[in-house]
C-alpha cells in the first residue's frame, strides 16, 4: 500500500534508519540540508521540514553557525513510544497483530460541548461520528469513536469504506494529520458500550484521548480509543 503520509514525514523516518546505518552517536555532525535532498531524492524544503521535525522531537540540536548535531536523546530506543504519532492500524500491524475492524455505527451529528472545543467548531457545523471495535480472533483489543467534521468527508457517508485507516482518509481528501494532543487514563468502558457490545468483565481499559491536526495545524480529527488494559503498553521517554 503506497505511503500516504506528508514526505517530510517520510523522510524524517528515513533519515532516523540513515542515522542508524552510519552508526552516528550524539554529538555527530549531520548532513547538510542540501545533502539530505539528494540522498532522498526531494526538495530542499522537503528536506528542511524534516529536519524541523526531529529537531521538535529533540533527536537534533541546531548550532547557529555550525550546523546540525545528533542530540543526547538520539542515543536512546524506545520500543512503541507514546509520543509517536500513528494510526490505530498501523500500531496494530507494527505490534504484530491480526485484527479485523467491526463498524458499530457511523452518524451525522451536531457535536459534544468536549467534540466542538477540540475540533475548534462553530455553531452550526456537524460532525461524522464513526465507533468501531477492532479483533484478534475473537477478543476485542479496542474500542474507538472517532469524531471528523462533516465538511472533510464529501458525499453520503454510506459510500464510505469506514473499516480502514481513518488518517489515510483524511489524507486522502487534502487533510493529512501529522501530529496530536493526547491524554491517557485508566478507565472502565462506559456501562451503556458494555452492556451494547457484550463487553463486561474485559477491562480495565486505557483511554487515549487525542485532538488530531495537520501541518496547518488545523484540527481534523477527535479520537477516543479504550485500549485493552492486559494487550497494551506504552513507553515514555522521559527528559
Amino acid at each position: 500500500m503506497p505511503d500516504k503520509r506528508p514526505m517530510s514525514v517520510q523522510v524524517r523516518d528515513r533519515l532516523v534508519d540513515l542515522f542508524r546505518s552510519r552508526n552516528l552517536r550524539p554529538g555527530d555532525r549531520l548532513p547538510t540540508e542540501s545533502e539530505i535532498a539528494e540522498l532522498c531524492d526531494v526538495g530542499r524544503s522537503t528536506a528542511r521540514e524534516a529536519l524541523k521535525l526531529l529537531e521538535q522531537e529533540g533527536l537534533i540540536v541546531v548550532e547557529r553557525g555550525r550546523g546540525r548535531f545528533l542530540s543526547s536523546l538520539s542515543a536512546l530506543s524506545v520500543e512503541r513510544p507514546i509520543t509517536r504519532f500513528e494510526s490505530v492500524s498501523t500500531m496494530l500491524e507494527a505490534m504484530g497483530y491480526d485484527t479485523r475492524s467491526v463498524v458499530l455505527s457511523v452518524t451525522e451529528n451536531e457535536p459534544s460541548e468536549a467534540e466542538a472545543e477540540a475540533l475548534e467548531l462553530s455553531a452550526g457545523e456537524t460532525v461524522i461520528r464513526l465507533e468501531r471495535l477492532r479483533f484478534t480472533g475473537d477478543d476485542p483489543l479496542i474500542y474507538s469513536v472517532d469524531t471528523v467534521p462533516r465538511e472533510y468527508i464529501p458525499g453520503p457517508i454510506r459510500h464510505v469504506n469506514w473499516t480502514g485507516s481513518l488518517n489515510d482518509l483524511l489524507a486522502a481528501q487534502g487533510y493529512p494529520p501529522v501530529s496530536s494532543v493526547a491524554r491517557l487514563q485508566a478507565v472502565d468502558l462506559p456501562p451503556d458500550v458494555c452492556e451494547r457490545y457484550s463487553l463486561g468483565g474485559v477491562g480495565p481499559w486505557l483511554l487515549i484521548s487525542e485532538t488530531v491536526i495537520t501541518t496547518s495545524g488545523r484540527p481534523v480529527l477527535y479520537a477516543q480509543d479504550y485500549h485493552r488494559g492486559d494487550a497494551f503498553a506504552f513507553n515514555v521517554l522521559r527528559r
